[in-house]
This record gives C-alpha cells, sequence and structure tokens, in this order.
C-alpha cells in the first residue's frame, strides 16, 4: 500500500520462531531479531558494537510454518516487511509504544552460512505469486553432490524438485 514503511533488516535471531495458530486456522510465528551495527574506531583501530535495535516480527500461513521448521535460535537472517508502530497502556497505566515489521520475506543469511532449499508443493497455502520456498538446512544434512553430467546431463537443479506442478502457467525449472 502507498504510505507504508518498508524495511530490511540483516541480524540474528534472539530465539526460535515460535508458532500458533488462530482460531480460523491460520498460522503465525513471531520471531524477535536482533541487529547490531558495527563501526571501526580509528583511534582504538578496533571494531566496537553499536547500539542494538531488537524488532518483533511476525510472519504469516505457509511462511510462518516454513520459517518455524527452518529457522532457530543464533540463525543470521534477512528480513523484509513493514514497520509498525502499535500504542498501548501497561498494566501500571503507562502509554507505551512498540515497533514491530509485518513481515514479507524471510531467509537465512548466506553470508557465514550454506542453505539447502526446497520448494512445498503447489496449493499447499502457498502465496499470490504461487509456490512458498522453504527448508534451509545446514550443509551437514545435504546429500551428497552426484557424479558428473552436472545440469546439462539429465539431472535436476540442486535446489529444485520435479514434483511441483508449474503454477500460473510457467516453471521456475530451466528449459533444458
Amino acid at each position: 500500500m502507498a504510505g507504508e514503511t518498508t524495511i530490511t533488516i540483516v541480524g540474528n535471531l534472539v530465539d526460535d520462531p515460535e508458532l500458533r495458530f488462530t482460531p480460523a486456522g491460520a498460522a503465525v510465528a513471531k520471531f524477535r531479531v536482533a541487529s547490531t551495527p558495527r563501526v571501526f574506531n580509528k583511534t582504538t583501530n578496533e571494531w566496537e558494537d553499536g547500539e542494538g535495535l531488537f524488532l518483533t516480527c511476525s510472519v504469516w500461513r505457509q511462511q510462518a510454518e516454513n520459517a518455524a521448521e527452518t529457522l532457530k535460535r543464533g540463525m543470521r537472517v534477512i528480513v523484509q516487511g513493514r514497520l509498525k508502530q502499535r500504542s498501548y497502556e501497561d498494566r501500571e497505566q503507562v502509554k507505551r509504544t512498540v515497533y514491530e515489521v509485518d513481515v514479507e520475506e524471510v531467509g537465512p543469511s548466506l553470508l557465514r552460512a550454506s542453505a539447502a532449499v526446497s520448494k512445498n508443493p503447489s496449493g499447499n497455502g502457498g502465496q499470490a505469486q504461487g509456490d512458498a520456498w522453504a527448508g534451509a538446512k545446514p550443509a551437514a544434512q545435504q546429500p551428497p553432490p552426484q557424479q558428473g553430467g552436472g545440469w546439462g546431463g539429465g539431472q535436476q537443479a540442486p535446489a529444485a524438485s520435479a514434483t511441483a506442478a508449474p503454477a500460473r502457467g510457467y516453471s521456475d525449472e530451466p528449459p533444458f
């Protein structure tokens, strides 16, 4: 929508995503991301941590289930979404304001890690664009590489599954 504040955060998960379900059955996962800037201090010739930013994030539906299954405390993630402000009164009747992120996209950062991606079958609560992606796994859980051939040798792309039917008349599979 027009006028919404979009934000991208790169940081570490403070805790595991907490998966819950609404009375209507929609999945929602909440998690907190800590983003701490690092600045180089020229006088001490060392890197120093700046003021940390902690944001609560909410992700919905299939992506919530994917996030809860995939993401774990301490993982470095990239979160993109809409920044929201909410005001309330606490138990002592003091007015408080919090900032939260309604997540559009979330995934592991590959700066210092690797991940294997698997595609969910279509029709499984996917997003408006079609299928949702999920399944980041530590490198130790990835299948061993196949010998020879590569993509041109009749093998599939390593991160895609051929079991999902193309959504809306297109496929993200290589044309060869």
